[in-house]
């Protein structure tokens, strides 16, 4: 039986090398599910800056190589990340208060940083072009006022995201907004959960992916930066916020008792990229792709004194198994009855209960097609329409009106190649998939996103409101390794150069006078009025059409005309 098993996968792993997949080369990993799931520390803001109309905290982020103990039989394990950890700390921001995060360039490559999912002014989105360079600082200004939803904050420097991203540049960022509450696990029962599939060489570190041209997989899937862990956790409902930040590996999840592997046990998601969905949707599998966000409850009650096991599928799409990439992580139940159902966050969750009212666009009054859009590799490249991103005089490929409705449809004629497409600004409906899997998921179906997952000879229809900013935007594929080589374009919504040069990176001088950030520079942020009328910006795209808000003066949201005046900023 070894020497069959031996068999099929040696056989597996030439037809990979043929196809251009990095066959496993991992040491086996001896500690499955022995090790705790590690949680990120909480950010802490420095200052804060306070005036009569908004606050807004000021944090720093340093970008720094550090070494840590992935195998405990290897050498360690060389990363990047933010404060020297990976992943970075997690923010938890409340809804209406802004805030500014200084970034530090101690690495040596260059950086540009993304908060994935939050309608940022496009100066601050992590343009690839938009680069902070070694002993340079950059100050990112971000709204805070979408609804509450799970965000992260990556890299997204031109042809080395996934170089940057893989070897530890990550972090959630996670929207609340204390006046919607929804009786769902939250505190010490709220988890955030960051699945990466790494490869890892004979010494203990990890395989670059930068000569990668088609998709680096990983063999090794961790959680939070650590192989299969485990986690111990009460008889009780527990929220679970699941991000895939691999670079290229997609996953079909699903929970099963280790003492029943065979049987799936259901789980509620009940929160997807833009925030909670519409209602809760009950299942027993769930498709994340590479920059997907979902959060799922999982009712541990009736599972005193047994493991649980969070499963990946195997045979899934394109992604390449290996022997332990059908496991993700381990829940340790604690033995004992089911905590009460008066718990906070431990009450009943019905199937189809109503969570959240969605700002959904209208899609059945925009039913035509106003951009169609094929994502297809050519003589090595990977493009979309046939444009990269390094064809500069050609990369705009969409010129959305501000405030308008439009239906794209996303396209992969490929049988070989899947591709998760994030649109940057907006928050999209799924209205359509045919091919492929032939149906939107119901999760999918009540949720707004900023990524959809694109399958084998899929088509996907989405339907958004370009809006509430003016501004030219990337769209791509998040498989880091394609977008990288070249499959990244933009759209252009009435133009704001992303590279306004008072807003670029700046040299470091070693430390940081949070005096003059206080006084200085947050005040002059807080004067551009960038995010006017931000706790009100969802209920006024409804009206926001032709450069004007609903009730708004436009004048009062000039940010192109007020950021000129402000260049004393960065002086």
């Amino acid at each position: 039986m070894t020497w069959l098993i031996g068999t099929i996968l040696a056989t597996a792993f030439v037809q990979q090398v043929q196809c251009g997949i990095n066959p496993w080369v991992s040491p086996e990993y001896k500690y499955i599910h022995q090790f705790p799931l590690p949680i990120p520390p909480v950010a802490v803001p420095l200052t804060s800056y306070t005036d009569a109309n908004k606050t807004i905290d000021f944090y720093q982020i340093n970008i720094e190589k550090f070494d840590a103990q992935t195998y405990p039989d290897l050498n360690k394990t060389s990363y990047v990340g933010y404060n020297g950890i990976a992943p970075g700390p997690t923010f938890h921001m409340t809804k209406g208060r802004e805030a500014v995060v200084r970034f530090v360039n101690n690495y040596d490559r260059p950086s540009s940083i993304h908060l994935h999912g939050s309608y940022s002014r496009t100066p601050f989105d992590g343009w690839a072009e938009d680069v902070t360079r070694p002993g340079q600082y950059k100050d990112y200004y971000y709204p805070n006022a979408q609804p509450q939803r799970t965000l992260w904050y990556h890299d997204h420097a031109i042809g080395i995201t996934a170089v940057n991203a893989y070897f530890g540049q990550a972090g959630f960022y996670i929207l609340n907004d204390p006046n919607t509450d929804v009786g769902l696990p939250s505190g010490e029962f709220d988890v955030p959960l960051m699945i990466a599939a790494k490869q890892f060489l004979p010494d203990g570190k990890l395989l670059s992916p930068e000569l990668e041209r088609v998709s680096l997989y990983g063999d090794v899937i961790t959680v939070n930066a650590q192989p299969w862990p485990y986690l111990s956790v009460k008889p009780r409902k527990y929220k679970f916020r699941l991000l895939d930040a691999s670079i290229s590996r997609t996953y079909k999840l699903y929970l099963a008792a280790d003492s029943d592997p065979t049987t799936r046990i259901p789980f509620t998601v009940v929160g997807a990229d833009a925030g909670f969905l519409d209602h809760a949707v009950a299942s027993t599998s769930l498709v994340i792709a590479m920059a997907e966000r979902y959060e799922i409850v999982i009712d541990f009650a009736k599972y005193g004194g047994q493991n649980l096991t969070l499963m990946n599928e195997r045979n899934w799409q394109t992604n390449p198994d290996y022997p332990a990439t059908d496991r993700v992580l381990r829940f340790v139940v604690g033995a004992g009855p089911a905590l009460p159902t008066t718990d906070p966050g431990n009450g009943a969750l019905v199937d189809g209960a109503h969570l959240a009212n969605l700002n959904v666009p209208d899609s059945a009054a925009h039913p035509v097609i106003d951009h169609s859009f094929t994502f297809e590799r050519t003589n090595g490249q990977w493009l979309i329409n046939g444009v990269g991103f390094e064809d500069v005089p050609n990369r705009v490929l969409a010129f959305p009106k501000r405030g308008r409705l439009e239906r794209w449809e996303l396209i992969n004629t490929s049988g070989g190649w899947s591709h998760p497409i994030h649109i940057h600004l907006i928050d999209f409906q799924v209205v359509k998939r045919s091919g492929g899997r032939g149906a939107v998921e119901p999760y999918e179906a009540a949720a707004l996103k900023d990524v959809v997952y694109l399958g084998m000879n899929e088509r996907v229809e989405v339907v958004a409101n370009y809006a509430p900013w003016d501004g030219v935007y990337m769209f791509h594929c998040h498989n880091l390794v394609h977008e990288d080589h070249d499959m990244m374009a933009a759209f252009n919504v009435s133009f704001v150069d992303p590279m306004i040069q008072q807003f670029q990176a700046k040299p470091y001088s070693g430390t940081t006078d949070l005096a003059v950030v206080k006084d200085v520079t947050l005040r002059d942020f807080a004067n551009l009025n960038a995010y006017p009328n931000g706790l009100a910006v969802e209920s006024a795209l409804e009206n926001y059409c032709d450069d004007h808000y609903q009730g708004v003066d436009h004048e009062d949201v000039d940010f192109e005309g007020k950021h000129k005046q402000l260049a004393r900023i960065y002086s």
